[in-house]
C-alpha cells in the first residue's frame, strides 16, 4: 500500500531479528503480524500476533530470517516504524521506534497519530513525511 522503491515498510535491529526469529523456530510459525488497533489512553496501541499462513494481502518484512507482517489496515500507521526488542532488569519486549507518532502516553504502550496528516497522504498516495 505504502511505499518507497527500495526500501522496506518498517526495519528490525539486530536484537529484534534475533528475538523474532527465535519465536517463529520455537513453534513453527510463518512469523509475527504487527498492526495498531483502537485502545489505551492515547487512543491506539500496538498489536502483535503469531502468523501460521500468510495474508496475500500484508506487507511482508524479512530480514535475517526473521519475519513480520503488517495488517493492511496498519501499514499507513507503521511505515517507517523500526522494530526493537530491549531487556532490562525489570522487564523485556519490543519496542517501536514510530515517527508517524505524535504523542505517546507514559506506560509507552498507547499511541496517538496526526489522523489528518495520514489521511491526506492516503489520499494522495504518498508515504507519510518520516522525520
Amino acid at each position: 500500500m505504502f511505499g518507497i522503491p527500495g526500501k522496506q515498510a518498517v526495519t528490525m535491529t539486530p536484537a529484534a531479528v534475533k528475538q523474532i526469529a527465535k519465536l517463529m523456530e520455537k513453534d513453527g510459525h510463518q512469523g509475527l503480524r504487527i498492526g495498531v488497533k483502537k485502545g489505551g489512553c492515547a487512543g491506539m496501541e500496538y498489536t502483535m500476533d503469531y502468523v501460521s499462513d500468510v495474508d496475500p494481502m500484508d506487507e511482508v518484512v524479512e530480514q535475517d530470517g526473521a519475519r513480520v507482517m503488517i495488517a493492511p489496515m496498519a501499514q499507513m500507521f507503521l511505515f517507517g516504524t523500526e522494530i526493537d526488542y530491549e531487556t532490562s532488569l525489570l522487564e523485556s519486549g519490543f519496542k517501536f521506534n514510530n515517527p508517524n507518532v505524535t504523542e505517546a502516553c507514559g506506560c509507552g504502550e498507547s499511541i496517538k497519530f496526526d489522523m489528518d496528516e495520514l489521511k491526506a497522504q492516503a489520499k494522495d498516495g504518498t508515504p507519510p513525511i518520516l522525520t
